[in-house]
C-alpha cells in the first residue's frame, strides 16, 4: 500500500536529511505495524481495490483534483466512492477524483488562502508539514513550487487516505507523509526551509517544547507557519482548560496571540508576527456525508454560539510566522 523507496533515494541526495535515514525505515516499519492498528488490513485492502484510473490533468495549485468522470467508467467510479469512503472520516481538504467530490469536514483550502499571502515564496524549497493529517496542505505547498514536501502525523488512517489520494494525484511527485510525530524527527535537524505546524499546538502539553522541536527543524533564516486556536486577551493571558474544550479531550494551552508571540521569541525565533486572526464558522467546519461524526455545530452552545458547551470562547484561529535563528 505505502511504499517509501523513492522518498528513501531522495533524501540520500539531500545532504542535510541523510543522516536521518540511519533510524527512518525502522521508526516507519514500526509505525505501519498491524499489532498498534488493528483496522490496516481493512485499510489496505480498500486502497489495493482502488480501480486503476488515469487522470488526463492534475490540479493542485488552485485547489486539488484529478482527472475528469470520462476518464473513467461508471463501474470504476462507483468502485472509487465505494472505496474511498472505506476510509471515513475524511477531515481535510476538499478533493475531487475523476468527478467525485469529497467534502471533507474542514475547508482547508480557506486556511491555505488566509496562509498564503504570508508564505515565504515556496519554489524550490524543502518542505516539512507537522500533523498534516491526510495531507492537503501539503500538496498545496507543491503546487505552489516547493521541490519535496514531507508531511508527518501519527495517525495511519490520515496516512492511508494520502496515499488513496496519491495513486491518482501523482505517485511519482515528491510529495510524501510518514506515520511519525515530531518527537521522532532528529534533534537539531536544521534541514527545512518552511515548517508548517498547523492545528497542532494545542494539542501538546508543552507548548514551548513544541516550538523548540519546530525551531529544530528549520535551517537558519527558514520559515516556521504556525497556525492555532488562541483567545482574546493581552501579554500573558493564556487557557488552560481544567477539563475539555468542544468536547476535546487532548487539549491544553491557548495563548493570546501576545502571548504566543512572546513564546516564539522565548524559543529564539525571530521576528514573529501575527498574519491573520479569524473565528471559524460552521460553513468552514462542518458535519459532511464523507464525515458523520460530531463537528463545530455539535461543539458550540446552542443558546450562546460565541462560547463552547463548556462555556469557554468559541474557537478562534490565528496564523502566525517567524524566523528560523
Amino acid at each position: 500500500m505505502i511504499d517509501y523507496t523513492q522518498l528513501y533515494q531522495t533524501l540520500q541526495h539531500i545532504p542535510a536529511l541523510r543522516s536521518w535515514l540511519a533510524q527512518l525505515p525502522a521508526q516507519v516499519a514500526e509505525n505501519l505495524s498491524p499489532h498498534r492498528w488493528g483496522d490496516l488490513p481493512d485499510w489496505r485492502a480498500a486502497f489495493e481495490a482502488l480501480p486503476d484510473i488515469t487522470p488526463s490533468n492534475i490540479e493542485l495549485a488552485t485547489n486539488v483534483s484529478a482527472g475528469s468522470a470520462t476518464d473513467a467508467t461508471p463501474e470504476q467510479l462507483q468502485l472509487l466512492e465505494q472505496e474511498l469512503r472505506k476510509l471515513h472520516p475524511w477531515r481535510k481538504g476538499p478533493w475531487e477524483l475523476f468527478g467525485l467530490a469529497i467534502d471533507t469536514e474542514w475547508r482547508s483550502d480557506w486556511k491555505w488562502d488566509r496562509v498564503l499571502p504570508h508564505l515565504a515564496p515556496l519554489e524550490n524549497r524543502l518542505v516539512l508539514d507537522v500533523g498534516c493529517g491526510n495531507g492537503y496542505h501539503c500538496w498545496r505547498s507543491y503546487g505552489a513550487g516547493a521541490r519535496q514536501v514531507i508531511g508527518i502525523d501519527p495517525s495511519v488512517k490520515f496516512v492511508a487516505q494520502f496515499y488513496a489520494l496519491k495513486k491518482y494525484l501523482g505517485k511519482d511527485k515528491p510529495v510524501d507523509l510518514l506515520p511519525l510525530g515530531i518527537e521522532a524527527l532528529p534533534q537539531n535537524l536544521g534541514a527545512f526551509d518552511t515548517t508548517f505546524s498547523m492545528g497542532v499546538l494545542y494539542h501538546r502539553r508543552s507548548p514551548m517544547e513544541h516550538l523548540r522541536e519546530l525551531r529544530e527543524t528549520l535551517r537558519p533564516g527558514g520559515q516556521l507557519v504556525l497556525e492555532t486556536l488562541v483567545i482574546d486577551g493581552e501579554l500573558g493571558d493564556c487557557l488552560v482548560p481544567e477539563d475539555r474544550y468542544a468536547k476535546m479531550r487532548n487539549v491544553w494551552f491557548f495563548p493570546s496571540c501576545a502571548t504566543l508571540e512572546s513564546w516564539l521569541r522565548k524559543c529564539g525565533f525571530r521576528n514573529p508576527r501575527t498574519v491573520d486572526l479569524n473565528t471559524t464558522s460552521l460553513e468552514e467546519q462542518h458535519r459532511t456525508d464523507w464525515m458523520h461524526f460530531e463537528s463545530l455545530a455539535d461543539f458550540l452552545d446552542p443558546r450562546s454560539p460565541d462560547k463552547t458547551v463548556e462555556g469557554h470562547p468559541a474557537p478562534k484561529r490565528a496564523v502566525l510566522v517567524a524566523e528560523a535563528p
